[in-house]
Formats: structure tokens, sequence, C-alpha cells
């Protein structure tokens, strides 16, 4: 039977490389002891060389061969080493792996030492100058270095199951008729797998045994015994299981055995197990076709955002439980249905926690604008094998990436990826991710980067624009992005512009049936190379910052999460309503992002309007941003004595000036203020202190607006905009129980400075000292400085169980504390 061992602690490490480390006499006594993910060097926040990283490294372990493996087959796997690595097992070189991106083993069976103590070694190469994707010119996007994900060693029979690709088959799928039982349950009358079983060693006279089980359940059900035939697919039947889908990630476990014929006794057949693996798979029918995206019979539009696997300091080097938190950000945070993994495949632990939240996936092979000579082209087509065998079994991928991003024709080589793509996967579809319109449409959904909003056009361009052949699926991989950066500390209006592009775009998104969906730029910001970004080394095109503090255009997409389907309220308001943020204390626009069935506007406890969706100018979103166009409600009536008419004309007068300003109304209000002041005889002097007293809130005591988010009748959120008069500061872990398992734990924390109401102080810059006690350490510096108010930070463990606290401080007294529970 197989067993794993994963050997992710006590790595040696150097940040140079020379020939003599591989031998396994070498005396490593220099070295630096690490633990598995790592990055072969931490970097800033910004401002720095991101030659830092480039660079050839070493990495070495010493780990002990039990006896009893000996016979067996011993497999070395490593889950990623960025980007070119050569294994040596006692100074003898074991493999080769040429990307950064996708895992590879190594058979070491016949290079060990059995009953002693084994070396293994890797050379690191990191230099962006390798002649693999993505490298060759430019590249948007830092790609660090390391051995990031986990490595392990199988040892199991020398015949063994060495690939598994289940396709499922579904028969008249249905989504049920509205009520809640239906919407929930999903069920498939019939259902099938095809299973490619590929065995390596001596495959004669074995025997492939498959059960399956829903995920949460003891039991497998056996399903059947079949004589393995390496060209024949295992086929297997059942009834009523539950489709998958972002309401309903229903998930099934298939048990796949490899036997063979154990002596026959009295008669009867047994069979002794020689090898099994277990695959997760769901039932789903993802098509794209001319009219959109169809998910099992019904059509779905997408809606999803670009995601990196960077973070702070050490890059791609972290561990399952911080991928798997971006994936549920994506899903429970911004509400999202769908994630772009740009622009490489992304770890299996994401992906995983993909198929369990519901998250369709596109994903696609390495690559940035550039394509490379023979010897590239080549490598880049054993990335796309690659990643298509490591990750077809999960339900949550319904589109290949076959084409380098956003990269010029070239009709031979992309005839190679696509005829590669459906010979390894013939059940899913392929998309080539470009910038350009029209040119060679080679793959079957046509995927387009619509950079053309600007703010006062259409959010996107008509598919029949981009592409000729409107024949076949058409999705948006990208907008906004470097067409509009925003920081956490730019000024409101800004962050606001920032907010509504998303909207705009995801609206009429919505309102042109053909586009399948789209996917924004981006999830959060990024570290980037010299040649981009905002001289920083920082690209600012997320909706989140790199600690994934919400900017608020994450509201916009938070806010079409709906409540009734067990979703958190979701209330923001664009403004601080301090009119001195306005270029001639002009309030502006101001906008209500919410999922509420209303909002209720009080001002100084007074209430001024109700504001309801229908409000809301973008008529194709489910819940979209709604105006505040009424700061004065019926005052004028109870307080000034003004007849209604009156009342209204001079409020909507008011109103309007209150975001255009005196010098900014055109010629119309400027006739509707000379009507005014003639039919009730109101000066000048008479209407300045109205909009003083009701708009401007000059002189007088400070004013209090408060929003409440009503949701079948009652209050379900509130948010209150008022004069700050104290600082509180907010630790927000990830999670606060890590475990030691098969490498560290780490959490993050994103560390906010608020007023007393929540709010963030977006102008906050404070320097924060961090420390840390117990069973955790930082990872990156214990003295940073809030940037729009926000900043974070990462613990990680240590190997101890216990307790770990981290304590954040500002200057001016403000300190806060997490504890951690560390177990094994």
């Amino acid at each position: 039977m197989r067993k794993r061992i994963y050997i992710n602690d006590d790595w040696s490490f150097s940040g140079a490389y020379t020939d003599e480390m591989t031998a396994p006499d070498y005396d490593a006594g220099g070295f630096e002891k690490v633990r598995i993910p790592h990055t072969v060097k931490e970097i800033p926040y910004h401002y720095f060389d991101e030659s830092m990283y480039q660079l050839l490294s070493c990495y070495r372990k010493t780990f002990k061969v039990q006896k009893g493996w000996m016979g067996k087959k011993v497999l070395l796997t490593f889950d990623a080493v960025a980007h070119d690595a050569e294994v040596f097992i006692n100074g003898e070189k074991a493999g080769e792996h040429h990307s950064g991106y996708t895992a590879f083993t190594v058979d070491i069976s016949e290079l060990i030492k059995y009953g002693s103590e084994n070396v293994i070694a890797v050379r690191v190469d990191s230099r962006e100058s390798l002649n693999t994707p993505p490298f060759g010119y430019v590249v948007d996007y830092l790609t660090y270095g390391g051995i990031y994900r986990s490595v392990h060693i199988d040892v199991m029979d020398n015949t063994y199951i060495e690939d598994v690709f289940i396709s499922t088959k579904i028969a008249n799928p249905y989504i049920g008729s509205g009520d809640e039982d239906s919407k929930a349950v999903m069920l498939a009358g019939k259902a099938g797998t095809v299973s490619g079983i590929k065995v390596s060693g001596d495959a004669e006279d074995v025997f492939i045994r498959q059960s399956i089980r829903k995920k949460g359940e003891e039991e497998y059900r056996e399903l059947g015994i079949t004589a393995f035939e390496p060209e024949r697919p295992v086929e297997q039947r059942f009834t009523d299981v539950q489709l998958w889908s972002p309401e309903n990630p229903a998930l099934y476990e298939i048990k796949t055995e490899l036997l063979r014929k154990a002596p026959e006794g009295d008669g009867e057949v047994t069979y002794k197990e020689i090898d099994e693996r277990v695959d997760r798979i769901g039932f789903r029918k993802a098509v794209f076709n001319a009219n959109g995206f169809w998910l099992n019979g019904s059509k779905y539009k997408i809606r999803g955002l670009n995601r990196h696997q960077s973070y702070p300091y050490v890059g791609y080097a972290m561990p399952d439980s911080m991928q798997e938190y971006d994936a549920y950000i994506l899903k429970n945070e911004l509400g999202l249905n769908a994630v772009r993994t740009s622009h490489y495949p992304q770890s299996q632990s994401f992906i995983d926690k993909c198929d369990e939240l519901g998250l369709i996936v596109f994903t696609e092979f390495p690559g940035w604008q550039h394509i490379g000579d023979d010897a590239w082209k080549d490598q880049a087509l054993v990335n796309l094998e690659e990643m298509i065998v490591q990750y077809r079994n999960h339900p949550s991928i319904v589109l290949w990436g076959v084409r380098i991003n956003e990269s010029v024709d070239d009709e031979e080589f992309y005839e190679r990826t696509n005829a590669l793509a459906h010979k390894i996967d013939p059940t899913r579809q392929t998309g080539g991710v470009r910038c350009y319109k029209k040119g060679i449409f080679q793959e079957d959904v046509f995927t387009y980067n619509d950079f053309s909003h600007t703010g006062d056009n259409k959010g996107v361009e008509k598919k029949s624009q981009v592409t000729s052949d409107t024949s076949k699926g058409y999705l948006v991989s990208e907008y906004n992005g470097h067409m509009y950066p925003s920081k956490m500390f730019d000024w409101e209006e800004h962050r606001l512009q920032h907010a509504l592009r998303h909207a705009n775009v995801l609206d009429e998104v919505a309102a042109q049936s053909d586009i399948s969906g789209s996917f924004g730029w981006c999830m959060f910001d990024y570290n980037t190379h010299k040649d981009f970004g905002s001289g920083d080394r920082i690209c600012y095109h997320g909706v989140m910052d790199m600690f994934r503090n919400p900017k608020l255009a994450a509201a916009v997409y938070a806010s079409q999460k709906n409540i009734e389907d067990g979703a958190d309220p979701v209330l923001c308001v664009s403004s601080s309503m301090d009119i001195g943020e306005h270029p001639g204390s002009n309030r502006g626009d101001v906008y209500i992002f919410t999922n509420a069935d209303s909002v209720k506007m009080y001002k100084n406890g007074e209430f001024i309007k109700e504001f309801q969706p229908a409000d809301s100018p973008y008529k194709n979103l489910l819940h979209g941003p709604i105006l505040v166009d009424d700061y004065i409600g019926d005052q004028l009536e109870t307080k000034e004595g003004m007849k209604p008419a009156q009342a209204e004309s001079v409020k909507q007068l008011l109103n309007a000036v209150a975001r255009t300003g005196l010098y900014d109304m055109n010629k119309l209000l400027y006739l509707k203020a000379g009507r005014l002041m003639v039919q009730y005889k109101m000066t000048m002097e008479q209407a300045t202190d109205l909009f003083g007293r009701y708009i401007g809130n000059w002189g007088g005591a400070s004013t209090e607006y408060k929003f409440e988010a009503i949701y079948n009748g009652e209050v379900v959120k509130t948010e209150i905009k008022s004069t700050s008069s104290e600082r509180r500061l907010q630790l927000i872990p990830s999670h606060t129980e890590l475990k030691e398992d098969i490498s560290y734990d780490a959490a993050e924390i994103r560390i906010r400075l608020t007023d007393e109401f929540g709010n963030v102080l977006p102008f906050a810059n404070d320097p924060l000292k961090l420390s840390v006690s117990g069973a955790i350490e930082l990872i990156g510096p214990d003295m940073v400085s809030l940037q729009g108010g926000c900043f974070g930070t990462y613990v990680r463990t240590t190997g101890k169980k216990g307790k770990g606290t981290l304590t954040v401080s500002t200057a001016t007294g403000e300190t806060e504390t997490v504890t951690f529970n560390v177990s094994k």
C-alpha cells in the first residue's frame, strides 16, 4: 500500500550555489535552517530592487530511508519550485524541471541508500533570464523564487496507479423549479463516471475496483471490479447525485484500488490490494456557447476577479491555510462566483477550496505577452500538459487558458496548444486571453481583456465589435486595472470613481446577454517590476490592498451577495461626509452600496429619506449602487414653514448645488434659482443660509449621518458618519486556531485604525510596532506604517505547541493583542 511522507521541515538553505553543494558530504554548517514553503529572499513591502530574488540557490535535506522500503518504488515530489530545478540524491542527479508553477516527480528508488541517511540537494535557479515561460521579456508581476509549495515522498509497490482522470456524465441535468428544496438538491436523474487510468509497472493481470461516497459521508459505495486494460476507460453508472454549482458545491470522492487476484480458496475469488488513490470530483455540465455560459442546463453569468498567488514579503511562499483563505475572501467577503488564476496554475489547496466553496475557475498556463523561440514553445507545451493532467479532476475548473496572456497571434503554436488540450482533456473548452480585437480565433471561447472603459462610456464593448466569430462563447477576462489605479490613501472622489468604474463594467456585462461574464483586474494590489506600477514596485490595481483590506471598490462586489441565500448584510457609504475633502467644499456624488431591501438615512437623528434599489441608476445589477440625492427631507416644511411646492423646489436646488457647487451649476439650475427668488421673494443671503444649515452644516454642532440597512423590515446593519473624536486600533485575524501539520501554519492579520463608529481613517499613516511571543513568529518587519488607515502582517508557527500572541501598538498609545492557539 502507498505511504506518503511530507518532508517540509529541517531543510538547509544557501542564497548562493556551487556544484560542490550537491555532494552528500558537503559541510552545510553555514546554511540557514528553513521550512517549506520557503522563498529565496524576503523583500520589502515596496521600493526595492527586484533583482534581489533572481539568483542561484541551494536547498539540502538529510532524511532516513527505512530498510523496509527496499524493493519498493520511492518517488520524490515537489509541488512547485520557482523556476528551474535540478534534484540530486546523494550527489547523483535524479531529475530536473523547468517551470515554477506545476509539480514534478523524480524516481529515487535506485539512488537512495536503505537503512541509512540520505541527502537531497536542489539547485534552484530563480533568475528571469531563463528561456522558459513566462520569461524572455518584461513581466507585469514578480515571479519570486524558492521551494514554495510542499515536498513529499511516496513509497509504494512497483506496480502502482500513476494517474486517474475522472470525467463525469450527466443525463438530463436540471435545476429545481425555484422552491427551496429543489434549489438545494439539484439532482441528476442518471449520472456516471469515465475513468482514464494509467498504471506504472507490471500491469498484467491487475484489476480495478472503484467506490464512491459523497464528501462528508463515512462509507464508500462499491461500484464494481473490472480487469484493467490500458487503453480502455473504466465506466461506472449510478443515479441521484447532486450537481456541483456555486450555490451547491456538492463533491464526491472516487476511490480507485489496484488489485491482484489472491490465491483461490474454497472456490471464492479474493483480491489483494496493491495500491489506491482517492480523487475528489463534482458532477456538472459546463458549456460556453454563443449565448453565454451554461451550467447544468441553466444560463449563468460569471462574476469574478483575477488573482495572483503572491503575498507581501514572502511572495509565493505561503502554506495551504493562506491559499484557502484567499478563496474564502473571494467567495464569502466579495460575493464572487468565479476567479481567474492569472497568469499561471496556482496551488492545489487554493483550487481545492474553490471546489469546496463553489468558485468557478479559469486557469491558464504560464506566460505574459512574450512568445519565445522553438525551445521556449516546446517548454510551454510541457507546462500546458502538466497543468491539465494535474488539475483536470477539479470540478471548479471550467476553462483551460491555452494562449500566452495578451500575446500576438501565432497560428502554428496555438494550433499545437489547442490540440494538446483537447487531446488530454476532451471534456473542457479552451480560451486564449488576448488584448487585441479580431485576429485569428483558434480557441473555443474568445477571452478578451476589455480595457475600453474610461469612466464616461459604456463599461465594455459589444461582442460583435471584438470578435468576428460570434458563433462561439465570449468572456471578458480583464477590465479596469491599470486604467485607474487606486490606493487606500487616495482622496475620496478618486476612490469613488474607482468603485463606480467596476460597477459600470459589471452593469454593462449584465446587460449584454451574449457575454458569458467577466473577471475584473484584480483581487488585490501586487508587487511588480520596475516597468509597471507606481514606481514603488506595486501595482495598485486591486479592489483590496496587498493585505486584503477592502478598498471602496470591494463593496461593489460584496453588495451583489444575497442575504436570502445566507450572505451577510452589506452597507457601505462612499463618503466620510466631510465637505472639505472635495474641491470648492462641494459634497459631490455620494453612493450607498448595499444588498438590503432599502436604506434609511438620518441626519442628527431626524429621518431624511429611505433609499430603494429602484433608485439606483444601475438597472442591470441585482443590487446597484444608489446615489444619495437628498440631504434635507421634509425639514424645509417642518422647520422653515414652507409650503410643499416651495419646499420641494428649494430642496431640489439645494441638493443639486451640494453635488456640483454654485459655480458649476448648469444653465437650467441658474434659471430655476432665479425663478425661485422671484416667485418666493428669496434673497441670496437666505438661500446661502439655508444651504449652510441643511447642506454645508457650517458653524453649528457636528452633524451625524446615520444609515440603516433594512431587510425584511428589520435593521440588519448600521453605518454612522460623524466627526471623529476617538481612534481605535482594530486587528482582524484570518484565524486564531493554528495547526502544525505537514508544515508550519500561518495567519493573516489585517490592521485598521478607525474612528469610534468603525470607519477606517483613510489618511492615517501612523507607525506601528509589532511584537510576538510564544509559539509564533512574525513574517516581515516588526515596524511598519499604516497606509490609508490600514496595513497588515502575518505570523507563522515555529514547530511548538501552545499559545502565541501578537501585539500591535501605535505611537499615540493604542494597543491591541491577538492570541493564537497552536496545536499539532
